[in-house]
């Protein structure tokens, strides 16, 4: 078995980790938050040029051709910088509407996603909430009819472009809406983590036929999105744990180091084997994503680690700075932010529980690995 990565997948890493580190310092990312703004433009245009907007798009439409372990390790680095720009879900829209999309939407979105002239967001937090989808689409004679409410999805004001899940008389399927449309209300709001969003009122929206996407899509989005939460949580949680380390070999007390004290050493050991466990999961996801494979249990498994890795890291790392972790001044607060924003996209620890039981509980899983 080979458990590196190839030069190719180092050299993306490297790469994305040069354009973060060179927007996202410490000051960089103060002076972003009392900014205002919705996200880091300058980055946003240099994300584009280096090519990571169309990362996992095929090559015959316009971008990389890369994987999901590309993708991954792209995102671990945006975590590590905690990086104020939408680049998931617009990797992903780029992705899905490359695959699924009819060619007429392709020709009027793709290049534009790629080149990041367009944005687009994307929502499925429905799926796992308590109360279902909130959002309906129902056939008509010109299409589909959207009514409801999509609630905080992500730079909705912002955006262009969204894929959203809307149930059916079938089941969830996701639907291209063009942001720009007539009829849409926007009720604007922020995220955890100080990210822009809106809740999104339909109201008998007409749309067209081609503007649902095949009912396989779901599933192939759903499960690249938990790889790419997770990928984002073990980013900021590892550098979460390394400034701790490095906090706590530097902060004297009674005459040493705090990190010589038991309690600081176990709570730290503890926070790397979380880390160690969601990376092992997250590898496994994005190469049986890779691989073609069946990934339905391991995304859930992933987003489980992701969830309860990011809580007790970012928990314990606040803890162990004592005072200097609740001063929003200092920079260790914005990991906290973003791992609970994490934790809570496409449901928490509760909702990955009873998805995952619910998909060991079918006939057809027996023997599945994870």
């Amino acid at each position: 078995m080979e458990f590196d990565f190839s030069e190719e997948q180092r050299a993306i890493a490297d790469m994305a980790a040069s354009v973060f580190a060179d927007f996202c310092s410490d000051d960089q990312v103060r002076t972003f938050w009392d900014s205002g703004k919705s996200y880091d433009n300058g980055l946003w245009q240099q994300l584009a040029e280096t090519g990571l907007l169309g990362l996992i798009v095929a090559e015959a439409d316009g971008g990389s051709g890369m994987g999901m372990l590309e993708q991954m390790l792209t995102l671990e680095q945006q975590g590590r910088h905690v990086a104020p720009v939408p680049l998931w879900r617009q990797q992903l829209a780029a992705a899905v509407l490359a695959r699924f999309a009819a060619a007429p939407l392709k020709s009027a979105w793709l290049e534009k996603l790629i080149s990041g002239a367009s944005l687009a967001t994307l929502s499925l937090d429905g799926l796992t909430a308590s109360r279902g989808l909130a959002l309906s689409a129902k056939p008509s004679a010109s299409g589909w009819l959207l009514d409801g409410r999509v609630v905080a999805v992500p730079l909705a004001l912002e955006a262009q472009l969204a894929i959203l899940a809307a149930a059916t008389d079938t089941g969830p399927r996701l639907f291209i809406v063009d942001l720009t449309a007539p009829g849409i209300e926007k009720i604007p709001g922020v995220l955890t983590h100080a990210e822009p969003a809106a809740d999104l009122v339909f109201k008998a929206l007409q749309i067209s036929a081609d503007q649902a996407l095949p009912a396989e899509a779901l599933s192939w989005l759903d499960q690249r999105a938990l790889a790419c939460i997770a990928a984002l949580q073990l980013g900021v949680s590892a550098e979460d744990l390394r400034r701790t380390v490095e906090y706590t070999t530097q902060r004297i007390q009674f005459d040493r180091p705090i990190a010589s004290f038991q309690g600081i050493g176990m709570r730290s050991a503890d926070c790397y084997i979380d880390i160690e466990a969601l990376r092992s999961t997250l590898w496994q996801l994005c190469w049986r994503l890779d691989s073609g494979l069946e990934a339905e249990g391991a995304a859930r498994v992933a987003k489980y680690w992701a969830s309860e890795c990011g809580h007790r890291v970012a928990h314990a790392s606040s803890h162990m700075h004592g005072g200097m972790g609740s001063d929003i001044s200092y920079p260790i607060h914005r990991f906290l932010y973003w791992s609970r924003a994490l934790e809570l996209t496409l449901g928490g620890v509760s909702a990955d529980l009873q998805v995952l039981g619910e998909w060991l509980a079918k006939p057809e899983t027996v023997g599945v690995e994870l």
